[in-house]
């Protein structure tokens, strides 16, 4: 299937369509039903195509989205373009696919960085915010650490799941990576308390700031 058809691909992905998977993606908010192993391997058969990839993102549909970020051009989406995907991108996994796969390769990410930390929207800060994490952990050059903190203390404590989610993954990644500000972070996350008590699996790291940031530093010298 070289140069698939929107239609073909459809077909096959309704054919991949396990409602014992929906039942489990349903519990995270995830309206697909396809094994995300089925959904890559499928990608990796069409490999690379822009076109295709937009058309089967127009289709709104879950699992057409997720392939359609496997099989699109990062640097290929306008600034415009990305912002009003991510708007539009409402299902976890998607959210985070396109954060993750495609805005943080373009050429635009730091602009909408900047746009998203500060949106009104919480779910569009939460990329913001995942975007924020990258750089803290890859380019931390000319980001001002301590003024991150401040808003976290302010914030993290009374935001929105998803947005709580982000800023507490930068407060950890502040942690870790930033010894000069690792005191501060361990006590912001400590006098917040935000998921201290969320459930962990065994052999799993706590997402609690305290307990990551301990583990992972422990891990670097270990």
């Amino acid at each position: 299937m070289a140069e698939a058809t929107v239609a073909e691909v459809m077909a096959e992905l309704a054919a991949l369509e396990d409602p014992k998977a929906r039942e489990v993606n349903l519990r995270h908010g995830d309206d697909h039903g396809v094994n995300l192993g089925k959904l890559r391997a499928v990608a990796k058969r069409l490999k690379t195509q822009q076109d295709l990839a937009r058309e089967l993102w127009a289709t709104a549909d879950t699992a057409a989205r997720l392939l359609a970020l496997l099989i699109c051009r990062p640097k290929a989406f306008g600034r415009d373009e990305l912002d009003a995907m991510l708007r539009d991108a409402r299902v976890p996994k998607v959210h985070d696919w396109l954060v993750n796969y495609v805005v943080k390769k373009s050429p635009h990410a730091e602009d909408l960085r900047v746009a998203w930390s500060a949106d009104a929207d919480p779910v569009v800060a939460s990329a913001g915010w995942a975007l924020t994490t990258d750089r803290v952990a890859k380019k931390p050059g000319g980001l001002d650490l301590p003024g991150l903190l401040d808003v976290v203390e302010a914030e993290m404590k009374g935001a929105p799941d998803r947005l709580q989610w982000a800023m507490n993954h930068c407060l950890a990644q502040i942690g870790i990576d930033h010894p000069e500000h690792r005191a501060r972070a361990v006590a912001i996350g400590e006098r917040l308390g935000v998921l201290k008590d969320y459930p962990t699996p065994p052999g799993c790291t706590s997402p609690y700031a305290p307990v990551w940031i301990a583990e992972m530093v422990r891990r670097q010298h270990a």
